[in-house]
């Protein structure tokens, strides 16, 4: 195969190996607010399992007792509205804020973007610099490559396991698990879902990177449709920037016919994923604004006014009016405004206690003679206090109803009391099946009421 025809294949393949990026380190003003934001976010993370609320743990999803606790909140299955509604309020607050400044989330708080910024910076502090970590890895593996990539994976891996079980601390109380892997008496899921996101965070952060951006995040590939004319980007103002070339120090390009970017190619070098922002707006970018600082260095050196690259949108590059206001951006505002006053709403009226009631299906009704005709139901009481409440049970709806068996009884916190209960209806009153109603109200807190409706059912024909 001549080298034209090899040129050609290698051009028709459906996959070519990507080659690794070796980001250069960037100081300036959105570098110090990403460092920022990994602190602050990898600090949440790590201190969180660790926070006690009331003698418990602060945050903790407890799969095994179906309970979750978000400080003073504790939500039950029952409670699956407001997860749901959470997790709306997020994504449409994802496209609100895409809307408006476009990947700033994936540049500055998504967990791939914090853990992968941490990964870089122990793979920094061990290698060095790009040029170190360049001639490293083309160089011949002698003792000193050895000690360095060593040290870089142990790292790797001791922060990847210490995530992992962070995570799993989030659904096993963290003071348990602790304990129970150093007494090598932990269960084999908590072992493997610890070692399972530890490996998925060693792999993500360490190895594929921008890969995950690139191809696996589907956030990529649809971010396009919540992107208009006026949504904030880091853009490259090409009619100030070209044509390119290289000239001296606070030479006047005018007079060598030439824009401000002096092709440097440092917006490159510092891109996690590689890029080249002067082609243009890419799906890649992942908005972290790096080459912004890059840039900027680069025209104070030059002597040249900063903002050559810059966060702006693609109606300002045009010298249009910027519009803020705009039917995307009023729609999204609109729904997350009203779901959030929904989630508020709903939470502050939730009550603290709740009722069902589950008629017995086996036995439609029973004559017992002079008493009357009983149904017979099943009570449960979840308590969602942390605090045990003493209940009193009353049923209404038909006249002369009434409970044969217990009223009062005491649902200890944060538990669920069952009860069978027989009610009881005058033969002439208790014909077809009427709706009726159960009454629950706590006998210490006077704002602690609840109904809820059954039906009774007797016989078709009068008494």
């Amino acid at each position: 195969m001549n080298d034209k025809a090899a040129g050609a294949y290698e051009y028709g393949n459906l996959y070519r190996s990507e080659e690794k990026i070796y980001p250069r380190e960037i100081k300036g003003r959105f570098a110090r607010l990403r460092h920022i934001a990994m602190f602050l976010l990898l600090g949440i993370f790590y201190v969180g399992p660790w926070i006690q609320w009331d003698g418990r743990q602060a945050v903790l999803f407890d799969l095994p007792a179906r309970k979750f606790y978000i400080f003073g909140l504790t939500l039950w299955p029952q409670d699956f509205i407001y997860l749901a509604l959470l997790l709306i309020i997020a994504a449409i607050s994802l496209f609100f804020f895409t809307a408006l400044a476009g990947r700033i989330w994936c540049g500055f708080a998504c967990p791939q973007t914090v853990w992968t910024e941490a990964f870089t910076w122990i793979e920094r502090a061990i290698e060095g610099d790009r040029a170190k970590r360049i001639k490293l890895d083309k160089g011949p593996w002698t003792f000193e490559k050895v000690r360095k990539k060593f040290s870089k994976q142990f790292l790797w891996i001791a922060l990847g396991l210490f995530t992992g079980y962070t995570f799993v601390g989030y659904f096993s109380p963290i003071q348990v698990l602790t304990a129970d892997l150093l007494s090598f008496s932990a269960g084999p899921w908590e072992i493997f879902w610890v070692l399972f996101y530890g490996f998925a965070t060693y792999g993500n952060a360490g190895f594929m990177r921008e890969q995950v951006c690139k191809y696996m995040c589907p956030y990529a590939r649809f971010q396009s449709a919540m992107f208009d004319h006026d949504t904030l980007i880091v853009g490259y103002d090409a009619e100030r920037g070209e044509p390119r070339g290289a000239r001296r120090r606070g030479s006047d390009p005018k007079e060598k016919g030439l824009g401000d970017c002096i092709d440097c190619t440092m917006c490159v070098q510092v891109c996690p994923t590689g890029i080249d922002i002067r082609k243009g707006l890419q799906y890649e970018c992942i908005a972290c604004a790096a080459c912004i600082d890059a840039c900027d260095q680069v025209m104070d050196k030059m002597e040249y006014p900063r903002g050559l690259i810059r966060y702006s949108t693609e109606r300002s590059l045009e010298h249009k009016q910027y519009r803020l206001l705009r039917p995307r951006t009023l729609v999204y505002s609109g729904i997350l405004a009203t779901l959030c006053i929904a989630l508020v709403s709903t939470l502050a009226l939730s009550k603290p206690v709740i009722l069902d009631v589950l008629r017995d299906r086996n036995t439609l009704y029973r004559d017992v003679g002079s008493r009357g005709i009983q149904n017979n139901y099943t009570i449960r009481v979840v308590n969602k206090h942390n605090v045990p409440h003493k209940y009193a049970l009353s049923v209404s709806g038909i006249d002369g109803i009434q409970i044969e068996t217990e009223t009062e009884f005491l649902v200890a916190g944060e538990s669920v009391f069952t009860l069978p209960v027989s009610v009881i209806a005058p033969h002439q009153n208790a014909g077809g099946g009427k709706v009726i109603e159960f009454r629950l109200s706590s006998q210490d807190s006077s704002n602690i009421v609840i109904v809820e409706e059954s039906r009774f059912r007797g016989p078709t024909e009068d008494y």
